[in-house]
């Protein structure tokens, strides 16, 4: 009997002129069955650096322990930080060497290092490319463009990012049946990786759901 697989979800990364910020909503669904309204879909994978996740959920986990894990064993033998870029080329070598029993996994990985901030789209064969701005995956990102392409400026700062872009994961929830259940929310800069809480999120989203 093959194993279930949850998926679906709607992530965005946005790189903004002081910073990066990532987001996905909670919802993991089968077929049209919601299996969890928890599902957690953003990950730190290194001092400044996380990864977004669409598609299998199970698929996704065991990669971003495995990342985390390799990220770790980057810094102790080289005694230095990954790069954003250093973590996006592992993640892409290692699901191209699995390309014909792939992840079923869409990735994000954004973060700040010393070039600054920076995100990557990595496809479940492992091709990566460097996105310059706004970036959405999953079921509900044509949504999710729309409002991004929309009210995105490379001039604002990462308290306006955030609204940007919990903005077009709440759209993309009233689109998408395979999105929904709260929003996730991180914003990295060179000084700190921050997590939103619920409650925090709900201040947002009452600024522009009035």
């Amino acid at each position: 009997m093959q194993d279930k697989i949850y998926k679906g979800t709607t992530t965005v990364g946005l790189i903004c002129k002081d910073g990066i910020v990532l987001a996905t909503e909670k919802r993991a669904t089968m077929g049209s069955f919601i299996a969890s309204r928890r599902a957690k879909k953003i990950y730190q994978i290194a001092d400044r650096i996380a990864m977004t996740t669409a598609g299998s959920v199970g698929d996704a986990q065991f990669l971003a322990r495995l990342i985390t894990v390799e990220a770790n064993l980057y810094e102790i033998k080289k005694e230095e930080k990954p790069s954003v870029k250093a973590i996006a080329t592992m993640t892409s070598n290692l699901l191209n060497s699995v390309r014909y029993f792939p992840y079923f996994v869409q990735l994000l990985i954004g973060g700040v290092d010393d070039r600054g901030a920076s995100v990557y789209s990595i496809d479940p064969i492992g091709g990566a490319i460097e996105e310059k701005d706004i970036v959405a995956t999953g079921s509900g990102s044509l949504t999710a463009y729309g409002v991004l392409e929309d009210r995105f400026t490379p001039e604002m700062d990462v308290d306006n990012a955030v609204e940007l872009v919990v903005r077009a994961i709440y759209s993309a929830m009233k689109r998408d049946s395979a999105s929904g259940d709260g929003i996730d929310v991180v914003k990295i800069t060179e000084k700190e990786y921050y997590q939103y809480t619920p409650e925090e999120v709900d201040e947002v989203i009452k600024k522009f759901s009035k």
